[in-house]
């Protein structure tokens, strides 16, 4: 195992440039949508491609996987509902321990149970503090994690949570409000967190322009993940990457 691609996240952030993950939920696509979401993103300079969901109910993460990597050379990156959705075709895997919540089983618990077969994958593993911000409305992620969301007005709880996330050796801090959240994480919360820590910080849920896109780089996160806006318009791809990717390195 390489940390090629954490590197690169972190030489990116170093440099002071935005990152733009596209998110692919293998529950929500077919192989013709596939191809038109890759040739989309790799048109539009998008750095990284996610793969995974809450729930992947269709059986078929290798399959779409596998798809993606013949199509194009970005990073693919799992993004997994649980430690056990592994594609050893992936290049990395988000390794995500729920550090907002208080379910045992996703600190660490189902991490136990998989840690020999994510072990065998190959895959570059990054560890990652995972924080759930409320969006405003009941989510997949929040259902199925059974874990109360860090309310958006606390800042100092998100703060204090990605410290301690970052002390425990976390290389990645993901704040999320959710696949379709009604509000997106707000970008106060943004950037006190970001304040805060040295780790790159991660920003993903309810993002559905390429303005608010642009404000959340602003406001301190490195890669900023789009998933449920892109598949009602994949068209949306262009103009994300584009707002993302102006953003003007700070001095």
């Amino acid at each position: 195992m390489t940390d090629r691609i954490y590197q690169s996240i972190v030489a990116k952030k170093k440099a002071g440039s935005k990152s733009f993950g596209v998110l692919i939920d293998p529950d929500k696509v077919d192989p013709s949508k596939i191809e038109t979401l890759v040739k989309l993103s790799t048109g539009a300079g998008v750095d990284y491609l996610l793969v995974g969901g809450s729930l992947v109910i269709s059986n078929h993460l290798d399959e779409v996987v596998v798809q993606i990597k013949n199509q194009c050379d970005i990073p693919v990156i799992l993004f997994p509902g649980t430690p056990s959705q592994v594609s050893s075709y992936a290049d990395a895997l988000l390794y995500l321990s729920l550090i907002s919540g208080r379910n045992a089983e996703l600190l660490i618990g189902q991490h136990v149970i998989s840690a020999p077969f994510v072990k065998k994958s190959g895959l570059e593993i990054m560890s990652t503090g995972y924080m759930v911000i409320d969006g405003g409305a009941p989510t997949t992620v929040s259902y199925i994690s059974n874990a109360t969301p860090i309310p958006s007005n606390k800042n100092e709880i998100a703060m204090c949570t990605a410290m301690a996330g970052e002390m425990l050796g976390m290389k990645l801090i993901y704040m999320d409000a959710g696949s379709g959240a009604e509000k997106p994480i707000p970008e106060d919360m943004i950037k006190s967190v970001a304040g805060v820590i040295d780790v790159p910080l991660v920003v993903g849920g309810g993002i559905s322009t390429p303005e608010k896109a642009y404000r959340n780089c602003k406001a301190g996160a490195d890669l900023v993940i789009v998933g449920n806006a892109i598949e009602k318009d994949a068209a949306l791809i262009r103009e994300m990457s584009a707002a993302i990717h102006s953003v003007p390195v700070e001095a």
